[in-house]
């Protein structure tokens, strides 16, 4: 078979465009050689609906030892009792919690999306907020931070069946304590959703959601800097709160209920090759390296939000506790969309953001947001924040200057060769 050039070169590209380019989306992040090549792999050959020990396809003796180390391994890194490791994204790990706990029409509570908040927390253009009756908590105005009297009283008016912690943009650390004394309150569980933070949480650098939150998922790229993918996990497993029963009159546990909504609840056979890089991924999040890496990650972020209050840019919350900031432009005199697409143009990447009570749409936005999970994987330290402050400033208060957004990419593309990436890679 002859081989397909044209998508390979498209592969080339992209590898060129993330080595001479400064990467500050907070989603993203750099895995491992060894995490891609576990991705690439012939277990994508292997179908295996089920879990390991039971599966509905003969030959499943590998990948079931695979699944299993991953989950062993994920266990480790948090001290849970139960882990899911099969769900394709973090949408569709909140997705099968739902799914094992709610009825549709029933009540959710979640962290407004224009405050930083999650489609799947009970946006109205995603399944949240079509099957389920979607309320919602936000932001204090003048602080930025959650708005935790409005959650409770949010909480006691609706009465929700599942609160939502966790946010896409916020930079602060969360009071899971306080959240789940309102969902006892209420007669709700808690859904913790770390795909941000998690990598920060498992070496303990955040509070951790695991003795307050019934249910915990994540993304496995993001902090974790694994592959992408979704996991579920719980600190310990429990009774069903509805009195399920099995086939045999046995009461259901919330384990049963979780693995059955991910398979066959919302999906079919799961990618073992990327549960492979998962496994691979979670090996490295256990070692002491992993923990140096997120010391940094913070120390990097804190150094960049200085950096950014230092020229005058509005931070919501006045700083980070985490990996990334979201940044009020408003007083700069541009849009998040603008400043988005000027600094791409300098080979700058970070997405545009509604900050809280913003005043433009979704499309255009008033923010802009950056982490610097990806930069620290490329080995930058504090002192290289202040230059990535420097040209990011440049281009936005040069935003209709080709001529300065040119030299500014001759010098990020120049300040980027420090910085090999997969040099394995030639």
């Amino acid at each position: 078979m002859q081989r397909d050039s044209l998508v390979f070169d498209l592969i080339r590209k992209e590898l060129e465009r993330q080595r001479h380019g400064i990467e500050l989306i907070a989603s993203e992040n750099f895995t491992s050689l060894q995490v891609m090549q576990a991705m690439g792999n012939v277990m994508t050959n292997k179908y295996a609906e089920g879990y390991p020990g039971r599966r509905y396809y003969a030959g499943c003796e590998i990948v079931d030892q695979t699944e299993q180390l991953a989950i062993d391994r994920l266990k480790q890194i948090f001290g849970v009792e139960y882990a899911n490791v099969q769900p394709h994204s973090g949408a569709q790990a909140n997705a099968a919690v739902a799914l094992a706990v709610l009825q549709p029409g029933d009540a959710t509570l979640g962290l407004d999306l224009s405050m930083g908040g999650h489609l799947t927390h009970g946006s109205a253009v995603n399944y949240s907020g079509k099957l389920y009756q979607p309320h919602f908590y936000g932001v204090v105005r003048e602080t930025g931070l959650i708005d935790y009297d409005m959650l409770e009283s949010q909480a006691r008016a609706v009465k929700p069946k599942l609160i939502y912690c966790g946010a896409s943009a916020y930079s602060r650390d969360w009071d899971y304590a306080r959240i789940r004394k309102v969902a006892d309150e209420v007669g709700a569980l808690v859904l913790a959703d770390i795909a941000h933070p998690a990598g920060l949480i498992a070496k303990k650098l955040l509070n951790s959601p695991f003795e307050h939150c019934h249910f915990v998922t994540s993304t496995t790229h993001k902090t974790l800097r694994g592959p992408r993918g979704g996991i579920i996990m719980m600190n310990k497993d429990f009774e069903n709160p509805w009195g399920l029963k099995d086939v045999k009159g046995n009461i259901r546990m919330m384990s049963n209920l979780l693995d059955m909504a991910v398979f066959p609840g919302i999906q079919g056979g799961p990618l073992q090759h990327v549960i492979a890089a998962k496994a691979v991924a979670f090996g490295e999040i256990l070692s002491d390296e992993f923990l140096v890496y997120q010391q940094q990650v913070q120390k990097n972020a804190q150094a960049m939000a200085a950096a950014f209050v230092q020229k005058g840019y509005h931070i919501i919350s006045g700083g980070t506790d985490n990996h990334l900031m979201l940044i009020d432009l408003r007083n700069k005199n541009i849009s998040g969309k603008k400043a988005e697409q000027v600094l791409v143009q300098a080979d700058i990447t970070a997405n545009k953001n509604m900050v809280p009570f913003d005043d433009k749409s979704a499309f255009v936005t008033s923010g802009i947001r950056f982490g610097v999970p990806a930069i620290t994987t490329r080995g930058f330290k504090e002192e290289h924040m202040q230059f990535v402050v420097n040209v990011i400033d440049n281009v936005l208060m040069n935003a209709d200057d080709a001529n300065v957004i040119s030299a500014v990419k001759k010098q990020v593309n120049a300040f980027m060769e420090q910085f090999i990436l997969y040099p394995e890679m030639g």
